[in-house]
């Protein structure tokens, strides 16, 4: 109980906004259970009256008729009651429906600005799927959960509290049987929950990692059906799908005893009542219309405990999901930006690394002592063995992870002491994965700055020598691009990422691997295009290629998170050292 409570301690912030909604549903849903109340006993004044009448016409008393006036009159009033429960029922529906449904729209928006402040390190840890489950898959089960329960509950607890006070007032020592059915009830489902709980929370995790899973596998599916790991990638799934499977049966399992258990107590509850009313109303204790409402009350009881037990595997669910959208959003964010921050009006591309010190953990050091100096316009080039740093320098330089010592600074300026969205608008980036959005090749260009013009795109296409493929396409610049934009190929799309980065018009120029994915003739294209686009900006180019980088003005050789060599391709070749090795390793003559 204490963790439902701390799921709806969670919950209520976004609920409060919208109380007024929230309030006057469930006052409508009290009018609609008084209304209910009121049913049986109406009908009862029917039975009775009927009953009394057919007793006087067998006993044959002078004048005995059925009253058929009183009949219509408690008739009408039995249509006002039904037709009051109707629309406070929708009233209630419409207002509650509202209110839920911009509560989860205000919970998303939540998750989504949690996204923005979360570090990059965040994600290094979390598959995208897990991520995406708790944004989709558990805040619809919340969503669901309140839209489907939340009424039910509510209009549960008062028929319950109704049901009880008319059956009370109609005769107390039945009523106190008819009241055991309760207490009872509740032991049961107490056993229940506690039973199934844990298994609910299991099936959530396990739903989020077969999605982080599923994820995975499409990103990859070409790889997947090249090394032919489809046996294995269906092994991994179908292991993930049993645990969910098994942590699915155990829940539901487990929570739907809960229905037929508690039904059972009220059966139970409505035959003793049975047998002791009949015996009372024989003895004239209690009218055949009353006994028939009392009757009618106890189903009232039973009726809303099983809705409630029904809607135990949803309830359990949400609490669940609530768990795991809270973990998310509790999750330790970035450092905030500081109030008196500076911003670069005219960047001059001025960059120094001095004594920095970083590690993906405290324990696990990758950078112990790193210094250089690059001046504007320098065009700086980073090579190294795989896994030596040169990615985690550039993500350092953008401020996607904290030092642990020493300072990055821009024109004498600490990048920590800039807001990240100035810091990143200085720079231009083209990365070796593409990344291109559902729409049109314009549009695309200009997610670099969206107030340039056509002849903006134009330009930028020229300058990164992709304006000629564009001219080739049906629809040139409106061409859509699916979601994947698989209907381009791979160097049309990086020369795409290098026009976006041009538009931007950067400061500082950043090319990650900008040429690992294109053919020779392409890569041609790119060096003659960025040999442009470098002059006057500071570059800062990742390679393995190093036939790229021998014009650059610096060239930073990293090993194991160090610079251990540092000058121009003819220097470094002098010095006989590391790079002349990596070089040699890839134009040494067979």
């Amino acid at each position: 109980m204490t963790k439902i409570k701390d799921s709806i301690k969670k919950i209520t912030p976004f609920v409060k906004p919208y109380r007024i909604g929230f309030l006057t549903a469930i006052l409508l849903i009290i009018v609609a259970a008084v209304f209910t109340a009121l049913a049986p006993r109406v009908e009862g004044l029917i039975i009775t009256q009927l009953t009394n009448d057919s007793f006087d016409l067998i006993k044959g008393v002078e004048g005995a008729s059925v009253n058929f006036k009183y009949i219509t009159g408690v008739l009408i009033l039995l249509l006002v009651v039904y037709l009051g429960n109707s629309l406070a029922t929708y009233g209630a529906s419409f207002l509650l429906t509202n209110a839920i449904q911009n509560s989860m729209r205000d919970l998303r928006g939540s998750v989504q600005d949690k996204i923005r402040r979360l570090p990059v390190s965040y994600f290094d840890k979390n598959s995208y799927g897990d991520v995406l489950s708790r944004i989709t898959n558990d805040i619809d089960t919340i969503s669901n959960a309140l839209q489907q329960s939340l009424s039910q509950v509510v209009n549960s607890v008062l028929s319950v509290t109704l049901a009880l006070i008319m059956m009370y007032s109609i005769n107390v020592k039945m009523a106190l049987i008819g009241t055991l059915i309760i207490p009872l009830s509740y032991i049961v489902s107490r056993v229940v929950v506690s039973k199934s709980q844990g298994y609910f929370k299991t099936q959530q995790d396990a739903l989020g990692k077969l999605n982080g899973t599923v994820q995975e596998m499409y990103t990859g599916f070409n790889e997947i059906k090249l090394y032919g790991k489809e046996e294995d990638a269906i092994e991994e799934f179908t292991a993930i799908n049993g645990e969910l499977q098994v942590a699915g049966f155990k829940a539901q399992f487990i929570s739907s005893t809960m229905g037929p258990l508690v039904s059972l107590v009220c059966y139970l509850g409505i035959a003793a009542i049975g047998i002791f009313g009949a015996i009372i109303s024989i003895a004239g204790g209690i009218t055949v219309g009353n006994l028939q409402a009392f009757i009618r009350y106890i189903w009232q009881i039973n009726q809303p405990l099983s809705q409630v037990t029904q809607l135990s595997s949803a309830i359990q669910s949400a609490f669940a999901a609530v768990d795991r959208v809270f973990e998310f959003l509790n999750e330790e964010e970035q450092l905030e930006d500081k109030e008196n921050s500076i911003k670069l009006d005219k960047p001059k591309g001025n960059v120094s690394f001095e004594h920095v010190r970083f590690g993906y953990s405290d324990d696990k050091i990758l950078i112990e002592d790193l210094n250089v100096e690059v001046k504007s316009g320098q065009m700086v080039a980073i090579v190294g063995p795989t896994g030596a740093g040169k990615t985690t320098l550039i993500n350092l330089l953008m401020r996607f992870y904290e030092l642990k010592g020493g300072a990055i600074k821009i024109d004498g300026v600490d990048t920590r002491d800039m807001k990240r969205e100035d810091l990143r608008s200085m720079f231009g980036m083209v990365l070796q994965d593409t990344w291109l959005f559902n729409g049109t090749i314009e549009d695309n260009i200009k997610y670099g700055r969206f107030e340039a013009t056509k002849d903006d795109v134009i330009l930028a296409a020229k300058i990164a020598n992709v304006h000629h493929f564009i001219k080739t396409l049906p629809d040139g610049y409106n061409m859509f691009l699916n979601e994947e934009a698989s209907n381009i190929s791979q160097g049309e799309k990086q020369l795409l990422t290098i026009a976006r980065a041009i538009i931007s018009d950067p400061k500082i120029l950043i090319l990650d691997e900008a040429t690992s994915s294109v053919d020779t003739r392409v890569e041609l294209m790119l060096q003659q295009a960025m040999q442009n686009v470098m002059k006057g900006r500071t570059s800062f180019v990742i390679a393995h290629r190093l036939s790229t980088i021998r014009s650059a003005d610096l060239i930073l050789v990293i090993k194991d998170g160090n610079i251990i060599e540092q000058g121009n391709h003819e220097e470094l070749m002098a010095k006989g050292g590391f790079y002349e090795e990596l070089y040699n390793s890839q134009f040494a003559e067979n």
